[in-house]
Order: C-alpha cells, then structure tokens, then sequence
C-alpha cells in the first residue's frame, strides 16, 4: 500500500481522531489549526503539525496544500471559516476536499460552492473516513470485534474473468466471500439503466466481472493484503 499524504484542517476532538487513524494505518498525515495547543497535543502523532489559519489563502499555499492526495476541512463551530477555506482550497486546485457539515443546510451550502464529499458527524466516524480515504476500492464496511469487518470493495483487476473457485478466497488470502453485488442493464420508461442487485450465494464456478462489487468477511489486515495483490 502506497504512503498517502493527507492534510486535516481542523483538531478539534473530530479532526483529531481522524488524524490519528490516518496515522495509525501508515499515512503521512499534515494538520493544521489556528491554536497552538490543539497542535501541540497531536505534534508527536502525525508526520507534521503547524498552527495556521486556513481562511489565509496564502498560509494554505505556502504549505504546498495540492501535493496532498487529500484535504480534510474538519474546523469544527466555525461554519464561515470551513466555508472560507474550501473555497481557498478550490482555488489553489487541491485534488480531493472532503469537509465536515452539521445538518443539511450547511451540507447544501457545500454542494453549493463544489465540494463533492461531504462528512456529517452524527452518520461517519473517524475510522470510516480512515477506509474511504485509504482505499477508495472500498465502498463501505463494517467493523466487527478483533479487527474483523465485512467489506464491499470493488473487483481488483487481479481477479476479472476468474472463477470464485479459481481465486480460492479462504485458502488464499484467509477471507469468505459473502456474496456479490452485479450490475444488470433495464430498460425504464424506455431509457437502459445500470441496477446493481445482489447474487445471493454465489456458485463456486461464477465468473468476476468488471464492474462487480464483492462483499468480503474477513480480518482488515487479509482484506487490504487482497486488495494489494491483486491491484498490482
């Protein structure tokens, strides 16, 4: 798994854990915030930590804020300041914002200004975001006791064309496959559309196809070791 670089704007109790799991799975992770004592406290668990204001467009740019292959706006009561340094971030061209709102008016006035990805607190925690940033293969899981977790991750490249029997997901790679999502073409009212419906247990000679979603138990560690090698 590459190193990623994320930045985190923001270290209030949200930014900070996020910061932190991003760390924890290896991630050069960048944090930012106005008060020094919020950015002495978490100095020693991320790569780099400095205070600044991010509504000073020139403070965001001085610190090369589009090399990182992410930003998080997590500020936390201070809606005009996330409002403020999206729009810095948009202008500077920073590849991937993700930023926090409270409720729907504030997630509108984001989609508004064009941020894509949009985090509310009270339906994401810190180690969901972790995954999503981490490894955009996964479209969403859960987390089970002793590091265990049921995935849904797309078809790695590795596996396309090959029989559920071939690929040996247990004896391989120590995983179950649970089941598959496929995308079927209908026909609406006379336009064809993609639906994605559920396999139910699939037999062990069903193919992998392209745009498959595999839904996988198993621990995280032989979930991301799976991924890796057959992404490669």
């Amino acid at each position: 798994m590459k190193h990623n670089k994320f930045a985190v704007i923001g270290v209030g109790r949200y930014g900070i854990n996020i910061a932190k799991r991003l760390a924890e799975k290896g991630a050069q992770v960048f944090a930012f915030d106005p008060d020094e004592e919020k950015i002495e406290s978490i100095k020693d668990e991320v790569a780099y930590a400095v205070a600044l204001d991010a509504t000073d467009k020139k403070a965001l740019q001085s610190q090369n804020i589009t090399d990182m292959d992410a930003v998080v706006v997590a500020i936390g009561e201070n809606f005009e300041a996330t409002v403020l340094t999206c729009v810095h971030l948009l202008d500077l061209g920073a590849s991937r914002i993700i930023a926090r709102a409270s409720g729907v008016h504030q997630k509108l006035i984001l989609e508004k200004i064009g941020i894509q990805e949009i985090l509310t607190p009270e339906d994401e925690v810190a180690f969901v975001v972790r995954e999503k940033l981490i490894n955009p293969s996964i479209l969403s899981f859960l987390q089970l006791p002793d590091d265990y977790e049921i995935a849904e991750i797309v078809a790695p490249r590795g596996i396309l064309g090959r029989s559920i029997d071939n690929i040996e997901f247990r004896n391989q790679y120590e995983l179950t496959l649970v089941t598959i999502k496929r995308a079927f073409s209908v026909n609406k009212n006379g336009e064809e559309l993609k639906e994605q419906h559920v396999l139910g247990v699939p037999s062990s000679d069903t193919e992998i196809l392209e745009d498959d979603t595999l839904v996988v138990f198993g621990t995280s560690k032989n979930v991301q070791r799976f991924m890796d090698i057959n992404e490669m």
